[in-house]
């Protein structure tokens, strides 16, 4: 073992959340910060080694390429999945500076006012919408100006799509027809409608938490980015987290912590670390070999993902879609014209357009998410490989997910090597109401394809196809057809109760000096896509730590 470090906050993990505390917790130069990241580093000039996974990070629709990449995505595997069909899912998770947020589809969506209201219902005082709103705001850059929902000037670039398609536009026409109104602003003051999706893309290239948070504040004498650092679990004297033990380049290290250990690892990495230093449940703990530290049973608990599946067509002979685009001289154009105007193909994300509705009329607000591509993957290699890639004649793709699962899994290691991957059990479609929300998506969906505003376009309906059309039909393509939409939560919840892991301060049941900031303390899934709320999470977490130890805030 090599020296041991010291700093006042230890952080674990520099994804969407690690990267903004990193950031803010090292401003102004009053606290020493270590920030431990188990993946290398983001940037193609400092690892040629892994120059070429590192440039598709910054290239927009490079996130093809990364979400199956293993050096830079830790790739994960559930378990065999009994509610869809026995089949095993690939999730991606960032393994490298900036998290998920430097592999992920780059789409900006906060979600409903509601999510949060709910949190605070659920005992989690100060998280309610009025009180996150700020935070929201304090992190964001919207290039479309500041108004009452939005701010300029912070870190996190928020851009409208370079390049629409015809497609596209007929699609939100399609989705008014359909019953779902043209909404320009999903993160403004109501989430229904349908609109082109806005990213997190600045200048044509991606804006993670890594390029909008920690490049800055890496020359801070006062912040120390250790990378290849696998953490292996925490220490403690008695139960007060004193700091962490990791792996670096096949060297056991220390950091020790004077102030506070922070675990930014996300859903899956935050409980297995927990796990391994002998805070989560006691019997789970002693069958692996763990010496207990703390029996807290909510640890890993509480898992929700949301699940995707698609209804996708066939486009009509001299219609030109992604899939065309993608090839030959069409791709070399659009290489060139990124080159030049960091515009066009290059700066796709993984969806264009955004649509959010009700499963039922009584509902206050949207429970299904979509989203559309004019792109068609090859259905049998996504579903059985869950390799993406696209087909030759031109396509269309409505995904519909639920937004707020009843279904819940869990993680929980399966040795005391961190070094192993924990056991996810995601248990997608258990509950008989996310079973029903599944077939009120395909059947929006199909209304959506079949509306008036697409029919210069679409030539004919690949899947499910007509043959599908009974409740339990869908629900049976709904099985075996769907996967991931890389949105895990929960399994750190914060609140109050037996299950509860963290409080309204997010620091740890039963432990001091430990705290947990990431998207696994959201005891409810937000509506809509991760990495923003959880960006949020770390800015009002940054305020939080830097309060308790009387530290000025930031404006």
């Amino acid at each position: 073992m090599t020296g041991i470090i010291e700093a006042d906050y230890v952080i674990v993990g520099a994804g969407s959340a690690g990267c903004v505390l990193a950031a803010r917790l090292s401003e102004g130069g009053r606290f020493k910060v270590v920030l431990l990241e188990a993946g290398g580093d983001d940037r193609p000039t400092k690892n040629l080694g892994q120059f070429a996974s590192n440039l598709m990070i910054h290239i927009p629709v490079g996130y093809s390429s990364t979400l199956k990449d293993p050096k830079v995505n830790w790739l994960y595997q559930t378990e065999p999945d009994p509610g869809t069909g026995g089949r095993t899912h690939v999730w991606p998770r960032g393994k490298v500076l900036g998290g998920s947020s430097s592999i992920n589809g780059l789409l900006y969506i906060r979600g409903q006012h509601a999510d949060y209201d709910g949190w605070r219902q659920l005992g989690c005082a100060g998280w309610g919408w009025d009180d996150v709103a700020p935070y929201f705001r304090r992190a964001e850059h919207q290039e479309r100006g500041g108004c009452d929902w939005h701010a300029t000037g912070g870190p996190l670039n928020v851009s409208d799509v370079t390049t629409k398609h015809p497609v596209s536009d007929a699609v939100i026409e399609a989705c008014e027809q359909a019953g779902i109104p043209r909404n320009d602003d999903v993160n403004g003051s109501s989430q229904e409608g349908a609109t082109y999706y806005q990213l997190t893309v600045k200048n044509g290239q991606r804006c993670s938490a890594a390029v909008a948070y920690l490049h800055p504040a890496m020359s801070r004498p006062n912040l120390t980015v250790e990378t290849n650092a696998l953490a292996g679990k925490i220490l403690f004297e008695g139960r007060r987290a004193t700091g962490v033990e990791f792996t670096q380049n096949g060297v056991r290290r220390v950091v020790m912590a004077r102030a506070e250990v922070i675990l930014s690892g996300g859903a899956i990495n935050s409980p297995q670390l927990l796990q391994l230093s002998g805070v989560g449940p006691a019997e789970l703990l002693i069958r692996n070999g763990v010496q207990v530290v703390h029996d807290l049973p909510g640890v890993g608990e509480n898992l929700q993902d949301h699940y995707v599946m698609s209804v996708r067509y066939r486009l009509k002979a001299g219609v030109v879609s992604v899939n065309e685009q993608s090839k030959g001289g069409r791709l070399a154009g659009e290489a060139l014209r990124y080159l030049f105007q960091r515009k066009g193909l290059l700066t796709l994300s993984a969806a264009h357009i955004a649509a959010f509705c009700k499963s039922r009329p009584d509902l206050a607000g949207p429970d299904i998410q979509f989203h559309i591509l004019p792109a068609t993957m090859d259905l049998d290699k996504l579903v059985n490989e869950q390799k993406m890639e696209l087909e030759n004649a031109p396509g269309l793709t409505i995904a519909p997910c639920q937004l707020r699962p009843e279904s819940r899994g869990h993680i929980r290691i399966k040795s005391a090597d961190p070094s192993v991957y924990p056991t996810i059990f995601a248990n997608y479609l258990a509950d008989p109401l996310d079973q029903e929300v599944a077939v009120a998506g395909l059947k929006w969906a199909r209304k959506i394809g079949q509306a008036p505003a697409l029919a210069p376009y679409v030539d004919s309906e690949l899947n499910p196809g007509g043959e599908f059309s009974a409740d339990e039909q869908l629900l049976a393509y709904a099985r075996l057809s769907g996967s991931t939409i890389y949105h895990p939560v929960g399994t750190c919840q914060m609140g109050q109760g037996p299950m509860a892991v963290v409080d309204a301060q997010l620091r740890v049941h039963g432990i001091e000096g430990l705290r947990v900031v990431d998207a696994s303390v959201m005891p409810r899934l937000v509506s809509g896509n991760t990495n923003a709320p959880t960006i949020m999470i770390a800015e009002k977490a940054s305020d939080m730590i830097r309060q308790a130890a009387r530290a000025p805030v930031a404006a």
